[in-house]
This record gives structure tokens, C-alpha cells and sequence, in this order.
């Protein structure tokens, strides 16, 4: 296994983390929503947790999702 995430993958999780939304993250990316939500799970899969608790409407930040989010910004 790599012992970096791929750069695209860290992109869109800061997308999707400031919008919190996976279909504003897409627009804002010129992404479909489901390239947006494989790269999160490759980003997840990396990690070995979950980075956001899907909801009805969008989604929110898990607690791990909130230590890698300043990560990922800088």
C-alpha cells in the first residue's frame, strides 16, 4: 500500500467537506456525483474509517472526518 492517499482523492474530500454535500463537491469539481463518492471511499478505504455519516439530505462529518479535514485543507 502507498503511504500517501492519492492528491485527487484528498481534493475532493476537501470539496465535499466544505460543502458537505456530494453533488455540490461534483459541480464545484466538474465531477458526476459517483466519481465523487469513489474517490471519498479509495480516500476511506486508505484511512480504514469512515469520513462521513451519510444522511437522508447530505452528509456530515464523522469524528475522524473532522482530524483530516485541516489536514486536507492545508
Amino acid at each position: 500500500m502507498a503511504d500517501t492517499p492519492p492528491l485527487q482523492a484528498i481534493k475532493v474530500f476537501d470539496a465535499v467537506a466544505r460543502h458537505l454535500s456530494f453533488t455540490k463537491a461534483a459541480a464545484e469539481l466538474n465531477m458526476t456525483q459517483s466519481a465523487v463518492s469513489y474517490q471519498i471511499k479509495l480516500l476511506e478505504n486508505f484511512t480504514g474509517a469512515s469520513l462521513f455519516i451519510r444522511q437522508a439530505r447530505g452528509v456530515a462529518l464523522s469524528e475522524h472526518g473532522h482530524k483530516v479535514a485541516p489536514v486536507a485543507r492545508r
